[in-house]
C-alpha cells in the first residue's frame, strides 16, 4: 500500500494539497482556457507548498527560501480545517469556470482529475466528523491516523539533517509536535460530539501504541534517537539527544497524555460494532468513501458480490497449484496456511533472519530491473530502498508501504515491511510484495509521475487510491507474466493469495461497513479464506474499520487496468504493444478511474486508426 505520507497527496487527501487560505483571482478569458488552467493549478500548489511546511520538506522544497518553514509542522487546528474548506471551494469553482472546450488532450486529463477530486471532496464536508487529512477517515485518531505516529516517522525518515540548522529545525518541530498533538485532541472531541467514537478494540490498540511510545522514556523514542544518531553521523556538534529529550519530557509527553486520557474518558462506553454504518448518516459516509478511493460510483452490495466472485475464481487456481504440490486436503486456504507453516518457509523471528530478509528482497529488486525494459519504455530514474517498519509503530502498522521519492532527488523511495513477526511472511509471499511496493508497483509508477516534463506539479504529486493501488496489483499479475515464477510454483501460490487477499477485501469491507459484518466475522472469513496468520488478519480488519473503502481500491483498480488492456489487445490484435500501452497509462500520472478509462480507450482507437 502506498504509505500515511504518502495518502496526504492522494485523493484521500482533500482540500490538504489545494486550500492555502488565499483567494485566486478568476483567470482572465484572454489567456486561453490552457493558460487558464495552469494559472489555477501553478498558483494552487505555489500558495499551498507556502503554507504546508511538511508539504515542503516531503518534496525537497524546505530550502533555500524555504528554510525557515523546515522549523514548523503544519496547522492541525479545527479552525484551519474550516478554513481550508472554504478556500477548497474557491478553487472548485474557478477550476470550473475553464472552459474546458478550449484545452488539449491533456489539459483536459488534468481538468476532469481536479474536477472529480474536487466534487467528491467537497461532497465530504457534509459530515460532522471525519474532517481530517486522511479524507474519508471517520476518527482523527486512531491506530492508523493521527499526529502521533505520523510526526516521529516523518522526522526520522524524510526531514533531513545534514546542518546544525537542520538539528535546530528538527528540535523546533519536535515543540511543535505539542501542539499538533493538543491541536489533534481537539478535533478528536469533536468527533466524539459528532457522535463518532472509535470502536473499543481500536481505542484499545490506539492507547497500547501510545503507551509504547512512552514506555521506555523520552531517550528510547526515535525523537530523541534519530537526532542523536544523526548528528553524530555527521559530526556535528551539540547536545541535540539531551535538548530533544528534554522537549519530550516537558512538552511531548503531556500532550500525548492528554490525547490519551481523552480517548479512556470514551473507552467504556464505546461500541464494539466495526463498521461506520453506526454513525450518524453511516451508510452515506460509506458511500463517500467507496466513490473516493475507488473512483466509482459502486455500492458496497456491488462490491461485495464483486468480491466473492473473485475470489471463487483465484481460489480455484490456487486449488490446482497446491494439488501438484501434494496439498490436496482441507480449503485453499487451509492449504496455504499448512504451506506457510512449513519451516523451509519461515525466517527465524530474530533480529539477524529480519536482515537477511530484507537483503534477500534487494536481490529481487535487482533481478526485477533487469525484465523492466522488455516491458517499459520509460524507468525510474529515481532509487528505492527497502526498511523496517519502525518498531515503535510495528503493532498497528500495515504489512508494508511505500514512501515517494522527494521531488528535488536528495531522497530515493522508500518500500517499509512490517517485521513484527517474520510468520506473518513466508518466504513464497515476499515477492509479490516486492513487486507490489517497488518495481514494477508503486515506485515504479509514482517516480515516474514525478519525473514527468512539462506537467504542472500539482499532477505530479495528486494521485489516487484505485489507480495507484490497482497498479500495484496489475504488476504484481505483471511480474507473474514476465515469468517470475517460471521455476518457482509456490511463489506462485504467494502471488494467487495475494490476489486473493485483496478480492477477500472486498467481501470484509463491504461486509463490515454495508452488511454489518462484526470484526469477528470478518476476521474469521479473512483466515478462513487465505490461511493467514490471525494475528495479521487483525492488523488488516482493524485498519478497514477506520478506512473504510480504502481496502476496495485494490481490486477495483486492478480490474479496471486488466480490463483495459483486453480492449486495446482485442481492437489492436499482433499491432498491440505492451510497452506502449503501459507509457500510455503511465504518463496520464495519478488519475480517477473514469479519466483512465477514457485516457486508455481514446489511445487504443488512436493506435487502430494510425
Amino acid at each position: 500500500m502506498i504509505d500515511r505520507r504518502r495518502l496526504m497527496f492522494t485523493a484521500a487527501a482533500g482540500a490538504g494539497l489545494m486550500a492555502s487560505g488565499q483567494t485566486l483571482a478568476a483567470p482572465r478569458a484572454a489567456e486561453g482556457a490552457g493558460a487558464a488552467l495552469r494559472a489555477v493549478m501553478d498558483k494552487v500548489v505555489q500558495e499551498t507548498l507556502m503554507t504546508s511546511p511538511e508539504t515542503l520538506t516531503q518534496l525537497g522544497f524546505d530550502k533555500g527560501p524555504n528554510a525557515a518553514m523546515k522549523a514548523r509542522l503544519d496547522d492541525r487546528s479545527q479552525a484551519k480545517v474550516l478554513a481550508d474548506r472554504e478556500t477548497f471551494r474557491g478553487y472548485i469553482a474557478e477550476l470550473k469556470a475553464v472552459d474546458r472546450a478550449g484545452l488539449n488532450a491533456d489539459e483536459a486529463v488534468w481538468y476532469d482529475t481536479l474536477e472529480a477530486f474536487g466534487d467528491t471532496q467537497i461532497s465530504g464536508y457534509a459530515f460532522p466528523y471525519g474532517g481530517n487529512s486522511f479524507g474519508p477517515a471517520p476518527y482523527t485518531i486512531s491506530q492508523l491516523t493521527g499526529t502521533y505516529q505520523q510526526i516521529p516517522d516523518f522526522l526520522d525518515s524524510v526531514h533531513s539533517i545534514d546542518t546544525a540548522e537542520d538539528a535546530e529545525a528538527y528540535l523546533s518541530r519536535v515543540s511543535a509536535f505539542a501542539t499538533a498533538l493538543d491541536q489533534e485532541t481537539e478535533r478528536m472531541r469533536l468527533d466524539f460530539e459528532a457522535g463518532a467514537v472509535p470502536p473499543d478494540f481500536v481505542i484499545a490498540k490506539t492507547l497500547a501504541q501510545m503507551d509504547t511510545l512512552m514506555g521506555g522514556g523520552a531517550s528510547a523514542t526515535t525523537l530523541v534517537q534519530s537526532v542523536a544518531r544523526r548528528t553524530a553521523e555527521k559530526s556535528i556538534a551539540g547536545e541535540w539527544g539531551s535538548r530533544a529529550e528534554a522537549i519530550v519530557n516537558s512538552a511531548v509527553f503531556p500532550a500525548l497524555s492528554r490525547q490519551a486520557e481523552a480517548l479512556r474518558a470514551v473507552q467504556a462506553g464505546a461500541t464494539h460494532d466495526a463498521g461506520v454504518w453506526r454513525l450518524p448518516d453511516g451508510e452515506a459516509f460509506y458511500r463517500f468513501g467507496i466513490q473516493s478511493y475507488t473512483t466509482t460510483n459502486l455500492s458496497g452490495d456491488e462490491i461485495h458480490e464483486i468480491g466473492l466472485e473473485q475470489l471463487a475464481e483465484l481460489s480455484a487456481r490456487a486449488d490446482v497449484l497446491l494439488r501438484a504440490q501434494g496439498l490436496t486436503q482441507g480449503s485453499v486456504g487451509a492449504r496455504i496456511a499448512a504451506l506457510g507453516d512449513d519451516p523451509q518457509y519461515l525466517y527465524p523471528n530474530t533480529d539477524e533472519a529480519k536482515e537477511q530478509l530484507l537483503r534477500d528482497l534487494n536481490t529481487q529488486m535487482a533481478e526485477m530491473a533487469q525484465r523492466l525494459p522488455q516491458y517499459f519504455g520509460r524507468i525510474p530514474q529515481s532509487g528505492v530502498e527497502i526498511r523496517r517498519v519502525p518498531v515503535a509503530i510495528e503493532a498497528g502498522a500495515p504489512g508494508g508501504y511505500y514512501n515517494a521519492p522527494s521531488l528535488d532527488g536528495s531522497r530515493p523511495g522508500a518500500y517499509y515491511i512490517n517485521l513484527r513477526d517474520t510468520a506473518e511472511w513466508p518466504k513464497f509471499q515476499l515477492p509479490t510484495l516486492t513487486y507490489h511496493e517497488a518495481a514494477p508497483g508503486h515506485h515504479h509508477q509514482i517516480a515516474l509521475s514525478q519525473e514527468r516534463q512539462d506537467v504542472p506539479l500539482l499532477m505530479k504529486v495528486l494521485g489516487f487510491s484505485a489507480y495507484s493501488e490497482g497498479w500495484a496489483l496489475y504488476a504484481e499479475q505483471l511480474a507473474d507474466e514476465m515469468g517470475v515464477y517460471e521455476n518457482d510454483p509456490v511463489g506462485q501460490i504467494g502471488y494467487l493469495q495475494s490476489l486473493m487477499f485483496r478480492a477477500t477485501r472486498l467481501v470484509v469491507d463491504s461486509g463490515m461497513h454495508a452488511k454489518r459484518w462484526s470484526r469477528e466475522e470478518a476476521i474469521r472469513f479473512m483466515v478462513d479464506a487465505l490461511g493467514d496468520a490471525e494475528s495479521a488478519v487483525t492488523t488488516e480488519i482493524e485498519r478497514y474499520c477506520v478506512w473504510p473503502g480504502q481496502a476496495c481500491s485494490y481490486k477495483v483498480g486492478h480490474i479496471k487496468w486488466v480490463e483495459l488492456r483486453a480492449n486495446a489487445q482485442r481492437a489492436l490484435g499482433d499491432r498491440f504493444d505492451i510497452k506502449a500501452f503501459h507509457d500510455a497509462g503511465m504518463n496520464t500520472g495519478g488519475v480517477p478511474l473514469t479519466v483512465l478509462e477514457r485516457v486508455m480507450t481514446e489511445w487504443t482507437a488512436a493506435q487502430a486508426a494510425a
